[in-house]
């Protein structure tokens, strides 16, 4: 597992600030325009979720969900660190918006 320090993270950067390797793989971050995400695997699959800006508490709910994206990681080596951030960064550029329901 791997934690930026406060002091590393730029303000329009993405990042990881925590990321755990293997068949278990998880881990959370932010976006560069301030949403935060988090990532996780599913059997062969990357799941991603982005979170809308400003959440109301330290978890998110189904509500704070904007964007979604998953991703086979059958080419992926999930136990290494950057080949995982590798994929994770390219899961969060082609996450596509949650619908959301009229209300």
């Amino acid at each position: 597992m791997t934690m930026t320090a406060n002091n590393e993270v730029a303000g329009d950067a993405f990042t990881i600030e925590d990321i755990s390797t293997g068949m278990y793989a998880s881990g959370f971050g932010r976006v560069g325009d301030g949403r935060t995400f988090s990532f996780r695997l599913e059997r062969q699959l990357l799941m991603v979720e982005i979170y809308r800006p400003r959440l109301a508490g330290p978890v998110p709910q189904d509500e704070d969900v904007v964007a979604i994206a998953s991703h086979s990681v059958a080419n992926v080596d999930v136990s290494d660190e950057r080949s995982l951030a590798a994929a994770v960064r390219d899961a969060v550029a082609d996450a596509q918006q949650v619908p959301r329901s009229a209300r």
